[in-house]
């Protein structure tokens, strides 16, 4: 167990103990990484942050069933990943999440744009494109592609956290990124 779990353990063991601060310390830690997990999912900034908030929440009232020797956060993302999934199923606030996906990518292609202003326009486009692309995959697809090139972890990784064999992360990946590659006219 390396450092940083064994510090997780200690904190949760105390959080189930009913120190509020340990689970404070928990949330501190584990918070932005929560929030961009959940914004993958969903699209939606203020939808993200509800649902991470609100999955913190459900964290601490079942926190006596964590078990303090498995990696908090794999524990939280499952309920992270049923709120965001259970959100979903919502039509109106998918098409909500649609009209908004775009600007969570819009802020980093102004920062990547070149100088010219048609290049940057055109890379603004694409991005914009893209994000719309991701938040039309289905859900199964959708997780793997956040869990992949946002939250950059491994094929190993996402299969354990999600609790999928690893070749199945390895097919829905590799349909996310035809369906993207397609949707986007073959340039991804």
């Amino acid at each position: 167990m390396n450092h940083v779990e064994a510090t997780d353990a200690t904190l949760v063991r105390r959080a189930q103990a009913g120190d509020r601060a340990a689970f404070g310390e928990l949330v501190t830690r584990y918070m932005r990484r929560a929030y961009f997990a959940a914004l993958g999912l969903v699209g939606s900034h203020d939808d993200a942050l509800d649902l991470s908030q609100e999955a913190f929440a459900r964290a601490y009232r079942a926190r006596r069933s964590i078990d303090p020797d498995r990696p908090f956060f794999t524990w939280l993302y499952q309920i992270l990943r049923r709120l965001c999934f259970n959100h979903g199923r919502d039509q109106k606030a998918r098409r909500a999440r649609l009209e908004r996906a775009a600007p969570w990518i819009e802020g980093e292609a102004r920062e990547r744009a070149s100088s010219d202003p048609s290049r940057a326009a055109e890379r603004a486009e694409l991005r914009a494109r893209l994000a719309v692309a991701i938040q039309t995959l289905p859900a199964g697809q959708r997780e793997m592609i956040t869990l992949r090139e946002f939250q950059e972890l491994s094929y190993r990784e996402i299969a354990e956290i999600t609790g999928i064999p690893i070749g199945t992360v390895m097919s829905r990946l590799y349909t996310a990124r035809k369906s993207l590659a397609v949707a986007l006219g073959g340039r991804l």
